[in-house]
């Protein structure tokens, strides 16, 4: 019985030894598994995941347009609904125009009324330089006139003179020296209305030279209102045309606050175009992450609305400021409990295209750069 009873205990005591030894063997073996498991994360790390940054601070952004109107009046038409794609110059709504197209034929109207007195002023002008012309040929006349008396002068006076002598030597009769003195008196009156007549017409020219100038000076002033009644047009031109709100860019329609019948003031914002096929997303990393990081990198993508289809983008710029410097009241950290606080830099990074979803501004993702690449060429 106690040979029967030792039998039993060694073989229990066997089992416990095989029991422990299959223990020793499973702690040996995770033992190996995990360091072979550090090992690989060690060597994934070196190799490869230093080199990655990422964070969750990041959403998906667009440039959207506030759209306002330029003019006044009220809404006789909207053409579109929110959520409606919408291309690049589309009308979006239109003002009423009657008053506006009364401005315009107003303003076409005084450009006809400044045209026609500019062409008045034109026709003055040639009036005044043929008078102008015709008066410098009786100006020609005149002295031609005056040339002709001041010779029958000087040959009144040279025969005054020889009468004269004649009759000192009594070689003819007084009554012929009486005559040569009747001629030269003539003459001399010729010749001093002669230039009279001369001086009148000079007068004359000059006044008409006046008149040249007077019509210049009309000329620019109906030029001046030309150019001025042609602004009036073209200022009266782009109030109708601004009657039509038009879409500045293409996009989707959102925030549309207006409606027909309502009454608008220029600026007043009306509705938002979004351009959603310009998104980009805005990631916040800490500025630890940023001693790698490069313009031209690529990014990992993960969107929280599809975590099933990865997108891919490249880094586009850094911001030249933290967040909180831009912020509408900065921290001021000149104060004697100062804490210390890791700052975040906004990094745009541009998508890339072929995207099957609808990447919608707000969308929270999650953004990975690689900072493998340190030197990027663009």
């Amino acid at each position: 019985m106690n040979i029967a009873i030792d039998e039993q205990t060694r073989a229990e005591q066997a089992q416990i030894l095989a029991a422990q030894r299959r223990k020793r063997q499973r702690v040996a073996a995770s033992a190996l598994l995990g360091t072979v498991a550090l090992l690989a994360v060690g060597a994934w790390w070196l190799l490869w995941g230093r080199f990655f940054e990422s964070t969750d601070d990041a959403y998906v952004r667009a440039d959207w347009v506030a759209v306002s109107a330029r003019v006044n009046g009220y809404v006789a038409q909207v053409l579109v609904e929110d959520d409606q794609p919408v291309q690049a110059g589309q009308v979006l709504l239109r003002i009423r125009q009657d008053d506006y197209q009364a401005h315009e034929q107003r303003a076409s109207a005084g450009l006809q009324e400044a045209r026609a007195a500019l062409l008045a002023a034109q026709a003055e002008r040639r009036v005044a330089e043929a008078a102008v012309a015709h008066q410098r040929q009786a100006i020609d006349q005149a002295r031609a006139a005056l040339t002709a008396s001041q010779a029958e002068q000087r040959r009144s006076d040279l025969d005054l003179r020889r009468y004269q002598g004649l009759v000192r030597d009594q070689a003819a009769t007084t009554q012929r020296l009486e005559s040569a003195l009747a001629s030269a008196a003539l003459a001399r009156g010729a010749r001093q209305a002669a230039q009279a007549s001369l001086a009148g017409e000079q007068r004359r020219l000059d006044m008409l030279q006046a008149q040249i100038a007077q019509a210049d000076a009309h000329i620019a002033q109906a030029q001046a209102a030309r150019q001025a009644a042609e602004a009036d047009l073209q200022l009266a031109e782009q109030a109708l045309r601004d009657t039509e709100v038009r879409a500045p860019v293409a996009g989707v329609v959102g925030q549309r606050r207006v409606r027909e019948g309502q009454y608008l003031v220029p600026g007043q914002p009306l509705l938002a175009v979004v351009p959603v096929d310009q998104a980009y997303v805005v990631a916040n990393f800490k500025e630890t992450q940023l001693q790698h990081m490069r313009p031209g990198q690529p990014v990992s993508i993960q969107v929280d609305s599809y975590p099933d289809t990865p997108l891919h983008g490249q880094v586009s710029s850094v911001s030249p400021a933290s967040g909180s410097v831009f912020a509408l009241l900065p921290s001021d950290n000149a104060t004697g409990n100062f804490t210390k606080i890791v700052q975040r830099f906004p990094v745009r990074i541009r998508l890339d295209a072929g995207t099957s979803q609808p990447i919608l501004p707000g969308m929270s993702v999650i953004a990975t750069v690689d900072t493998h690449q340190r030197e990027v060429h663009r």
